[in-house]
Order: C-alpha cells, then sequence, then structure tokens
C-alpha cells in the first residue's frame, strides 16, 4: 500500500523527499536549507535552495555556506541514486572544494550538475579495479528569478572507493 502510494507521487516530489530524508538520517545539515529537487536523471541533477531567514547572511543574499550545502546536494545526489540503483557496494565523499563566487544570489538558488555519464563511468572504474578513483565535478549556481547568469560555481573533487564487503 505504501509502495503504490509513495509510485504515485510525482517524480520531483519523491526525489525532494528522498533527499529530505537522507539529510535527516545522514546528515542533518542538509535538511536546515530546505533543498529541493528540480530535475534529476542519470546525466543531470538541479538542486533549489530558497532564500530565507535561515539561508541568507547579513547582506541579503545567500550565505556561502548554504551555496556550499547546494553544490554538494546536486554534486553528489548523482552518485547517490546510481548507488542505490546498482546496488554497489562504494563509498563516496567530496574530498575538497574549489569555490568562485561571482555575484550576491540574492534569490532563490539553483544548482546544476551536468556530468552524471562520467560519474557512472567513475563508480564503474571504481567497482573494476578496486582502486580509490577521483573526478572533478562542476556545479553552476544561477538565481533564474533574477538572471540566467551564473552567482558561483563550484569544483568538488569526488572521490569514490569500493568497499570490502563482510561475508
Amino acid at each position: 500500500m505504501l509502495k503504490n502510494l509513495w509510485r504515485k507521487l510525482p517524480l520531483q516530489t519523491r526525489e525532494t523527499l528522498y533527499l529530505r530524508g537522507f539529510g535527516l538520517t545522514k546528515i542533518p545539515l542538509l535538511l536546515s536549507v530546505s533543498p529541493s529537487i528540480i530535475r534529476l536523471t542519470e546525466e543531470q541533477c538541479e538542486v533549489k535552495i530558497p532564500l530565507n531567514w535561515f539561508t541568507k547572511n547579513h547582506l541579503n543574499s545567500m550565505y556561502f555556506g548554504a551555496l556550499c550545502v547546494g553544490a554538494d546536494c546536486a554534486g553528489g545526489m548523482i552518485a547517490v541514486r546510481a548507488l542505490e540503483e546498482k546496488k554497489l557496494p562504494i563509498g563516496f565523499v567530496f574530498k575538497d572544494m574549489k569555490a568562485q563566487f561571482l555575484k550576491r544570489a540574492e534569490g532563490d538558488v539553483h544548482f546544476l550538475c551536468v556530468q552524471g555519464r562520467e560519474i557512472h563511468e567513475l563508480l564503474e572504474k571504481a567497482m573494476n579495479t578496486g582502486q580509490r578513483e577521483n573526478l572533478p565535478v562542476k556545479i553552476v549556481c544561477t538565481c533564474p528569478s533574477l538572471s540566467n547568469e551564473p552567482v558561483a560555481e563550484f569544483e568538488l573533487n569526488l572521490s569514490v572507493k569500493k568497499l570490502k564487503v563482510d561475508k
């Protein structure tokens, strides 16, 4: 019954609930910025974080910490979903980050990662080699309500490794 109800929800709603549930159980800080999945496919992920009292800074633009959380979500959700769907025993982290803050983000921010195919290839490579594999993942941030010009750009180094499975 619950599965049928879940399947009746729009995909965007299911993915947002999944992300927030993941935040609740694994990384509670994610919940604090109220991320929403706009689009999640094998090729790309777009996440939105609203500008509100909790995410803004003293200049009424989005706090850089909230921007970092959004970049993490957009870059990580493709891997999270691929690992879950394929049941791959792989652990992943972002081991470093570069950020350029180009403009003040004075509205809701959308975070877009379009490297889904590369992330899937990285996961397969880690499964085949058993070694730690890395990929720089780019995320472009915009405030569509104001402009399509980027307000920030991130490069997160995704690091994955096959986990040892106890038998």
